[in-house]
């Protein structure tokens, strides 16, 4: 115990004054601080419920009260951990035992978030997070549509080069025709052999025509479905109706991607190229004499070259079209809204902050709470009973100390009034009796 005559000094006097300003500002927190940590936790149960019931896919009796149950389970279980962490953190004097309950709200606070948290989260903004999945996903449908696309107008490009392939025998079948090319003029060997190819190619242009009619018009069936499907996305209503709807959409948008990846010619002109030499039928030499069959034999192997150079050619032009990118497969995977505000949480930071911040703000209380508790020991701390007593103090206990003997006094006075009957009800049992 200190020295009763020592003197507060002014810094002492002013610890203990704060002391006993913060003892009275906790005093009055204490009155409301279980009913708001309560209704927070109330609030945080019924986000958690709207969460749980996003992820049940039965809507029955069992599944609501299964959602209940949870819900309730989490506010109860929020309420009694704050409510042991704001009484026993600020309470602890010791380093080792702070760090220890330290620790324990941190885990306490990750198993909050796992449990409430994440669904909150879901609960506050899961459509709009479906509806980003919804988006990203008609995204990945119109970039695989436009590279479809591309790749079936590319391979129609190769049209051109055919036209003039085929253009080109079909000039010297004519000369050989009129006698220009071997100097024999007729339909003999030669012009046979140019005709020959003339139509092979003729033919494969034909071929190559009469897919960009249906090129056209799965590029614009595809981009009247992508319409409704962005439609989808916009749409009021809600987002797992709408999501059925557009998982049909994906269906049939992924139907006309895969027509336009088989309308490509470019694999047909490939091959037509590898047979454009390798398929020529050498006539017999009709030539009458020597000097016209060696003129036809000379020509037909000119006409040879002439094929390997446009085989080459068109074999090239058309692995071109074949080296370009296909199209990522894409697919349209249903999903829910808990797993959404998960896989695209960066784009709602302010749902996840608002649904975390709900569950841990009494963290925030408890730490307030420790740093008062420890400037109220801070403030009496070298500081004996005596010199810690106010002037409302003493006064209370002065008070106190004259109830105390007016109660003795008034017992004692009870106790001789007692003696004093007892001794005359005896005097007269004695007068009696004589």
């Amino acid at each position: 115990m200190g020295d009763t005559n020592r003197r507060l000094t002014a810094a002492e006097t002013k610890g203990l004054r704060t002391a006993k300003e913060l003892e009275g500002h906790l005093a009055w927190l204490d009155t409301f601080t279980p009913a708001a940590l309560g209704v927070l936790a109330i609030a945080s149960g019924v986000y958690t419920y709207l969460g749980v019931t996003s992820l049940l896919e039965d809507t029955g009796a069992m599944s609501f009260f299964a959602a209940v149950a949870y819900s309730v389970a989490v506010s109860v279980g929020i309420f009694v951990f704050w409510s042991y962490m704001l009484r026993l953190l600020p309470s602890m004097r010791t380093a080792g035992g702070f760090i220890g309950l330290t620790v324990s709200t941190m885990v306490g606070s990750l198993a909050i978030i796992a449990m409430s948290s994440w669904l909150n989260a879901a609960a506050l903004a899961g459509s709009a997070a479906v509806e980003q999945h919804l988006e990203r996903t008609v995204r990945g449908y119109q970039s695989a549509l436009e590279q479809a696309h591309d790749i079936a107008l590319s391979a129609q490009a190769l049209e051109r080069e055919v036209r003039r392939a085929r253009e080109a025998f079909e000039a010297l079948a004519e000369q050989e025709r009129s006698g220009e090319l071997s100097g024999t003029a007729g339909e003999g060997a030669v012009y046979r052999v140019l005709r020959q190819k003339t139509e092979e190619l003729q033919s494969l242009e034909e071929q190559i025509s009469e897919q960009q009619p249906l090129i056209v018009d799965a590029y614009e069936q595809g981009n009247e479905i992508l319409g409704r499907m962005r439609g989808l996305t916009v749409a009021p209503g809600p987002v797992e109706q709408r999501s059925v709807a557009f998982s049909e959409e994906s269906v049939r948008l992924a139907g006309v991607i895969s027509n336009l990846n088989q309308f490509s010619v470019a694999l047909l002109v490939a091959r037509a190229a590898e047979d454009l030499p390798a398929s020529v039928v050498l006539p017999e030499l009709d030539g009458q004499t020597t000097s016209v069959r060696q003129a036809q034999s000379s020509t037909i192997g000119s006409v040879l070259d002439a094929l390997d150079q446009r085989s080459q050619t068109l074999g090239q032009a058309a692995g071109e079209v074949l080296a370009m990118e296909p199209p990522q497969e894409t697919a349209y995977n249903p999903i829910s809204s808990a797993d959404a505000v998960i896989r695209y949480a960066g784009n709602f930071v302010p749902s996840w902050a608002g649904a975390i911040a709900i569950d841990l703000l009494p963290g925030v209380l408890v730490f307030v709470l420790a740093v008062t508790q420890a400037a109220i020991r801070n403030g009496r701390d070298g500081l004996s009973i005596e010199e810690t007593l106010t002037l409302a103090d003493l006064r209370a206990a002065v008070s106190a100390m004259r109830e105390v003997e007016m109660s003795m006094n008034d017992m004692d006075t009870e106790i001789l009034r007692r003696v004093r009957g007892s001794e005359a009800a005896q005097d007269d049992n004695a007068s009696k009796a004589d």
